[in-house]
């Protein structure tokens, strides 16, 4: 695939950080799970960084126990380097969701007992300048063939866990899992996303969320 500007470069942290991926799904991944929440696509200082999803570097290594050596991309943007664990910008989103999760359950292994999280697009988009382009803005004729891969990996991480509920981490998410899944998959369910842009998330976000989540029937520690 390839992407034309005001995208500068992109990320697959699928490749250059494939060991802390591997080790998060290793660990975590669990057949049977009562909700997968779906989020839409790294963010530069998060899943970019450490090769989980919304892995805010700090919590990714003290709540999910996950450090792993990254390496170097072979297309680097001068502007967001890749440092690994080592990087030391926190990402909201990361830090909102993880931070939740270690408050309310506890520990990593209590949280995904009952769920995981996931991202439907794995590749992160940055312009010249460095902001992060999400899939949504891009061109229609790019991000038709992107969809149409991320909707079968989709597919395929559904048909591995079996969740009884998918739920949308914002309305993209929410959408995607939609038009893949339709009727016949698991309930569908969305919640606000974490992210500093949104102003209702900014407001509170974790205890909007757990309103959603209980109106949903998911029962909180």
């Amino acid at each position: 695939m390839r992407f034309s500007a005001p995208v500068h470069v992109v990320y697959n942290p699928l490749q250059y950080a494939r060991r802390s991926h591997e080790c998060y799904l290793e660990r975590y991944a669990r057949s049977g799970t009562e909700a997968l929440f779906l989020g839409m696509n790294p963010g530069p200082w998060g899943m970019v960084q450490t090769g989980v999803p919304f892995g805010e570097v700090e919590l990714t290594k003290d709540f999910l126990g996950i450090d792993e050596p990254v390496d170097s991309p072979s297309d680097e943007h001068p502007k967001r380097p890749i440092l690994g664990f080592k990087c030391t910008r926190r990402e909201v989103s990361g830090r909102r969701l993880w931070g939740w999760a270690e408050e309310r359950f506890g520990t990593a292994d209590q949280f995904f007992d009952r769920f995981f999280v996931w991202n439907h697009c794995p590749l992160a988009f940055l312009e010249l300048e460095g902001r992060n382009r999400t899939p949504d803005k891009l061109p229609v004729a790019e991000r038709g063939d992107l969809l149409d891969r991320c909707d079968q990996a989709l597919r395929e991480i559904v048909e591995a866990m079996q969740p009884r509920m998918l739920i949308g981490v914002g309305g993209f998410a929410f959408k995607r899992a939609k038009h893949v899944l339709g009727d016949d998959g698991p309930e569908l369910g969305t919640i606000l996303h974490p992210s500093p842009a949104s102003p209702a998330a900014n407001r509170g976000w974790a205890p909007q969320i757990e309103k959603q989540l209980e109106a949903m029937g998911i029962g909180l520690p």
